[in-house]
C-alpha cells in the first residue's frame, strides 16, 4: 500500500490532470473519448489517463498508474501509452506529456503531407514560444512504431503534429505540456487565416536566426 502522503500526491497531480483536460474540451481539441494526458511522479511511475472515457469528466479515482518499463500498476491505463513512454525514456527532463486532436494541427497535416514542419517562419511569437513544430510520419495509434516515429524529433522538440491524427506536447511540468497543445493550435489557426486570406510571407532569414538564438537563449520552453 502507497503512504498516505503519496496517495494525497497523486490525487493533487490527477486533479490537475482533469482540469487541463477540461480545458482541451472546452478550446474543442478532445471529442468524446479522445486524447490522454500523463504525469511522471516519481523515478519510476507514471499517472496516465484512462482508456475509454471522456477525459473532461474524469474523476482522480479512475486515473491509472503505470511503470516506466510498461507494467500496470493500477487502473486501465490509455492504449496511447507506448507514445508517452517513449518521451519519458527520451528525455530526462520531461514530466508531463499531452495529447490532443487540435482541428486546424491536424489540417495542416492532412491538407499537406508535403510538409516537415509547420512554417511557423512566418510569426516571430511561434518561433519564440516552440520553435520547430515537425510533423511526425503518421503510425496507427497505440503502436510502437508511433513511439519509434517519435524519437527522431526529442529532445530537441516540445511540440508536434502527429499527422493524420493529432498533436503532443511535452514538458517540465503539466502546465507547459498545456501550453505547448495551446500553442500548436494556436499557430496552425493563424497559418490557415493568413492562408486563407491570401497566402503565407515569411519573416526573412536574418530575422528567423535572431529569433532562434533568443529562443536558445531563454531556454527552449514552452512559452
Amino acid at each position: 500500500m502507497k503512504e498516505v502522503t503519496e496517495i494525497k500526491q497523486y490525487h493533487r497531480i490527477s486533479e490537475t490532470i482533469i482540469n487541463i483536460a477540461r480545458r482541451l474540451h472546452q478550446k474543442n481539441m478532445l471529442a468524446a473519448a479522445d486524447g490522454n494526458i500523463s504525469c511522471r511522479v516519481n523515478e519510476n511511475e507514471i499517472l496516465i489517463t484512462p482508456s475509454g472515457i471522456s477525459k473532461a469528466f474524469m474523476t482522480p479515482e479512475e486515473m491509472a498508474l503505470i511503470s516506466l518499463d510498461n507494467q500496470t500498476i493500477q487502473g486501465e491505463p490509455s492504449s496511447e501509452k507506448i507514445m508517452h513512454l517513449t518521451v519519458y525514456r527520451q528525455n530526462p527532463l520531461a514530466k508531463a506529456v499531452v495529447h490532443a486532436h487540435p482541428p486546424t494541427a491536424i489540417a495542416w497535416s492532412v491538407a499537406r503531407p508535403d510538409l516537415k514542419y509547420l512554417p511557423s517562419h512566418a510569426v516571430s511569437e511561434t518561433i519564440l514560444a516552440c520553435g520547430d513544430i515537425p510533423f511526425v510520419p503518421y503510425a496507427r495509434p497505440g503502436t510502437q512504431a508511433m513511439g519509434d516515429n517519435l524519437k527522431q524529433f526529442l529532445p530537441h522538440c516540445r511540440a508536434l503534429i502527429l499527422s493524420r491524427r493529432g498533436a503532443l506536447s511535452w514538458g517540465e511540468t503539466l502546465e507547459e505540456a498545456w501550453m505547448g497543445m495551446e500553442r500548436i493550435e494556436h499557430s496552425s489557426e493563424i497559418l490557415w487565416k493568413a492562408h486563407a486570406l491570401g497566402g503565407l510571407t515569411f519573416l526573412p532569414d536574418e530575422e528567423i536566426a535572431e529569433l532562434r538564438a533568443l529562443r536558445q537563449r531563454i531556454g527552449n520552453r514552452l512559452l
